[in-house]
């Protein structure tokens, strides 16, 4: 959020009276979690409650994030209060290095230690006779039906130049909101969110191609369960991403932010490009190596 007033105005620290949002958050992905547990297993209700945990926990998020604007415009955030929220959406980022990290070992472990280990000597005589120890593959024995990858060219590169543009739109963004013309903030702003959602696109039509042209399923092995959950979760991050700045390009149409206390653009901004970076990676290690 941003602190758009005076830090005249908000000499302390400002401490929030008891609020439910939390609680009522929490039970919203309770539900969701148990919903979907149920599903998963065939049961019929688990659907529903996937349906309902998900509209609570939009309702919850609306509410308190309406709460959190309605105390920065307020001008109850002072500069300590500014500094928290700086400190909080870095560790935020940083454990989604960490969890971005955990997949792109994944890759590392099974490319560079387990596929040669298992095409080693020993492995081939008593264990897996017919396995090649090549990148991806199909596995011992002919167990996983035969597939095609997925190469740069061209819808990876397509979006590898759509998030970089997007990048550049979204910086010129920020520089017009610290010379404070707004007009501009909004145009690159929106162009930057535009380029985001067709990003999405983008990628949903190469999930559609790898399912049904090339049979690249979750099952095809650890190339494909590896493939589909590194640009899966990048997907939904670039949805949440391209989301969190719809919100902050209406908050600009309403007035909101000023050129010296404008946290909430900054920490999409920093979020968004997170998101360009794990891209770059998955670019490399997905499409290329």
């Amino acid at each position: 959020m941003s602190a758009s007033h005076s830090v005249n105005e908000a000499p302390y620290y400002y401490v929030p009276g008891e609020s439910a949002h939390p609680v009522r958050t929490a039970l919203a992905l309770l539900v969701m979690g148990l919903g979907a547990a149920a599903w998963i297993n065939g049961v019929t209700m688990g659907k529903w409650a996937v349906m309902v945990g998900f509209a609570g926990l939009i309702a919850s998020l609306w509410v308190w994030f309406a709460d959190a604007i309605r105390e920065s415009e307020g001008g109850l955030n002072s500069r300590r209060v500014d500094v928290s929220y700086r400190w909080g959406m870095s560790w935020f980022i940083f454990s989604e290095v960490m969890f971005f990290a955990g997949f792109f070992g994944a890759l590392w472990y099974v490319r560079t230690v387990t596929t040669p280990w298992l095409g080693d000597l020993d492995h081939k005589l008593f264990l897996w006779p017919d396995f090649a120890a090549a990148w991806p593959n199909l596995g011992p024995a002919g167990i996983i039906e035969p597939f095609q990858t997925v190469g740069p060219f061209w819808l990876p590169t397509i979006n590898t130049a759509l998030l970089l543009t997007s990048g550049i739109t979204l910086t010129i963004s920020h520089h017009a909101l610290r010379a404070n013309h707004r007009s501009q903030t909004i145009f690159w702003l929106a162009a930057t969110v535009l380029l985001g959602f067709i990003f999405v696109g983008v990628q949903t039509y190469e999930y559609v191609h790898a399912y049904q042209d090339l049979n690249l399923k979750f099952n095809s092995g650890a190339y494909g369960s590896l493939f589909y959950m590194l640009t899966g979760f990048h997907g939904f991050h670039v949805l949440m991403g391209a989301t969190m700045l719809l919100v902050i390009l209406g908050r600009l149409i309403k007035g909101h932010f000023r050129p010296d206390h404008h946290f909430g653009f900054e920490g999409a901004a920093w979020y968004w490009h997170f998101v360009d970076v794990v891209w770059l990676g998955l670019y490399l290690f997905i499409y290329w190596f």
